[in-house]
């Protein structure tokens, strides 16, 4: 009998206690107007996980971090000065924002400037189109990760290669 009360109690508390683990869902919107040039795969057929969305204008005004929510952005800065069609592996810019959960949404290759720096915001600019890091030209990359692994459901059935966005266009949903 005690057991089953106690049985009993814990289902109750399970119904009115709330979830620790607090889900969220964000939507993310293009970070300027532009053309997805790659999402899952490359053109080579190779992996690539990520959404890249370019306007073909280097140093084009405004990149934003596209999620619509109030977040913290990390803002890692490897390269300084205008650069289009790359500046080597591991070189690119970076903003990210990591969840609770341990998932990281981050953009890469943006070009520095007065607006690259840490803060909370939504839709914050952080740079201008450029080519940092491991780029064949100007873009930035969207990408969602956990471990190290490459999720592409966020935008799976929101975007495809060759589509035209702009900044009011959903690119993914970030669950």
């Amino acid at each position: 009998m005690r057991l089953m009360k106690k049985t009993a109690l814990a289902a109750i508390l399970a119904l009115a206690i709330p979830s620790v683990a607090a889900a969220y869902s964000y939507t993310v919107k293009s970070p300027f107007p532009g053309t997805v040039t790659a999402t899952t795969y490359y053109s080579s057929g190779t992996f690539h996980g990520a959404v890249d969305i370019s306007s073909g204008r280097c140093n084009y005004w405004g990149v934003e971090t596209g999620v619509m929510a109030s977040l913290s952005w990390n803002v890692t800065i490897r390269t300084s000065g205008v650069y289009c069609n790359g500046t080597g592996s591991g070189t690119q810019n970076e903003a990210k924002h990591t969840f609770s959960n341990g998932k990281t949404f981050r953009l890469w290759h943006f070009i520095k400037t007065s607006d690259s720096f840490d803060r909370t915001c939504n839709r914050c600019q952080v740079g201008n189109e450029g080519g940092t890091g491991n780029a064949t030209g100007p873009h930035v990359h969207m990408q969602y990760d956990l471990s190290g692994s490459n999720l592409t459901g966020w935008y799976s059935g929101y975007t495809t290669k060759g589509e035209a966005v702009d900044r009011s266009e959903t690119v993914g949903v970030l669950e």
